[in-house]
């Protein structure tokens, strides 16, 4: 189903260059925030770290944060506040806005990276 509506990202680089983010970070214009599952059985976890990479070597703000024992969506509630609060936060200081003030979250294991 995934390579009828996409195509075969997997066996075809000119498809994978067309519509992969991460060939096209020169189109970027705002700052990213990316929140990893690190076992995300849709997006690996790799595919993130490329990205993260392409922004930071070409000068562009990206927030980056993997919760190690998370998939695609985050589960755990304490996980799901942790990047609640990183969203508000990340939003705020880009977009402008009120910001509630951040407190530690006990019991996440997001990893800020």
């Amino acid at each position: 189903m995934f390579e009828l509506r996409v195509g075969d990202v997997e066996n075809d680089q000119e498809v994978n260059e067309k519509i992969s983010p991460l060939f096209h970070v020169d189109k970027v214009k705002a700052p990213l925030l990316i929140a990893q599952g690190a076992n995300d059985p849709r997006v690996n976890i790799r595919e993130s770290n490329q990205m993260v990479a392409a922004m930071r070597a070409s000068e562009l703000e990206v927030g980056y944060s993997v919760y190690p024992d998370e998939g695609h969506g985050f589960a755990r509630p304490e996980n799901r506040l942790d990047f609640y609060g990183r969203s508000e936060e990340f939003l705020a200081r880009h977009m402008g806005g009120r910001l509630e003030s951040t407190t530690e979250i006990e019991g996440t294991t997001a990893e800020v990276r």
